[in-house]
């Protein structure tokens, strides 16, 4: 029987993959994109690549590549960006570009809608949980291959924060690195400024014990783009780039890892009654009611949270059943194969036709 292109490639990354025996710190780099339904994601990615088009809505999980700028010297010539559609809607899609064999090489950049902070909370946990999840289960299918891999991941984790930094012990930094993106600055800078100051601090606390990058953006700031973009090429080929903290909430915030202190960043806004009801463990939760108590969360309408009403008996429509059947069939196809495509960069570096 003659064989497919697609069954010799299998073949080929098969034994190649025999001859592993640790996981690779050289590895082409992989951007995964997640946050906020219409935050900008798109956009984002269409201003790194200098492509000035309408962005379309991303569908479930695209992949897309960028080449090595001018004056990067690493010696791949192609970054790796997943993005992740749908706000909260489908985390379980995240699975795919998480892999365990790149686990040493990717970085998850979370974006924010700064313009919605009803919605920016719940947005933001549900997202960091599934990917810190995710990450967990990739840690242990790795381990496999490299039993190190956490224990690497871990020091490279505390590294980006420094571990000499005077709040290392109330700190849990993530463990691959992380970006956190406030889009939609050119609304949010119209807030009142209370608003924005309470905003600006609980990002900044969120990004200090996570050991994240927080940078605000956006599309029709040119400073902002440019800054944007040269966080990408380091995130993708190490090309570094100023790092001078902006942490006025007056101003567009940009703070780098191990550099905000808890000092710095202030008590949440809460009365110091009702802070010393938590213990000091606990100032995530702190900072979540104090967040909460301001900016009431909304629901982001995660259908994956909710029982499916479409397939309740009483509400049976044959003709349009028969039409989400075949859509839920179009998404199931998706799914394979983005998880096709990932397994082609993860064995090959590139995607097989």
């Amino acid at each position: 029987m003659d064989r497919s292109l697609w069954d010799i490639a299998i073949e080929q990354a098969s034994r190649s993959k025999g001859n592993e025996n640790s996981l690779s710190e050289s590895e082409e780099s992989t951007v995964i994109l997640v946050g906020s339904k219409n935050s900008g994601k798109t956009s984002i990615l269409l201003r790194y690549a200098d492509r000035d088009e309408p962005p379309k809505p991303t569908v479930a999980l695209e992949y897309t590549h960028a080449k090595k700028p001018k004056g990067v010297t690493i010696a791949k010539d192609v970054g790796h960006i997943w993005e992740l559609g749908g706000g909260t809607w489908l985390t379980k899609l995240i699975d795919i570009p998480i892999n365990p064999n790149i686990l040493l090489n990717t970085t998850l950049i979370l974006v924010l809608d700064l313009s919605a902070p009803a919605e920016l909370w719940t947005t933001m946990e549900t997202l960091l949980k599934a990917a810190e999840s995710r990450v967990k289960e990739a840690i242990r299918e790795a381990q496999a291959v490299d039993p190190q891999i956490e224990k690497k991941l871990k020091k490279k984790a505390m590294e980006r924060v420094g571990e000499d930094h005077p709040d290392k012990d109330e700190l849990r930094p993530f463990l691959l690195p992380l970006v956190i993106i406030g889009s939609k600055y050119d609304i949010f800078q119209d807030f009142d400024s209370e608003k924005r100051k309470n905003i600006c601090k609980t990002l900044r606390y969120v990004a200090h014990v996570y050991g994240a990058t927080l940078q605000f953006f956006s599309i029709k700031h040119d400073q902002l783009v440019t800054k944007l973009k040269s966080l990408l090429t380091y995130c993708l080929f190490n090309k570094d780039f100023s790092k001078a903290n902006q942490v006025d909430h007056n101003k567009p915030i940009f703070v780098y890892p191990g550099q905000d202190t808890k000092k710095q960043i202030g008590p949440p806004p809460l009365s110091e009654s009702d802070i010393g009801k938590y213990k000091p463990e606990d100032t995530i939760s702190l900072w979540k009611n104090a967040f909460t108590k301001l900016f009431p969360q909304t629901s982001v309408n995660n259908p994956a949270a909710i029982d499916d009403p479409g397939k309740d008996p009483q509400y049976a429509e044959p003709d349009i059943d028969t039409l989400r059947t075949q859509k839920d069939e179009e998404l199931e196809r998706y799914r394979k194969l983005a998880e096709r495509k990932a397994r082609d960069v993860e064995q090959n570096g590139y995607i097989i036709a």
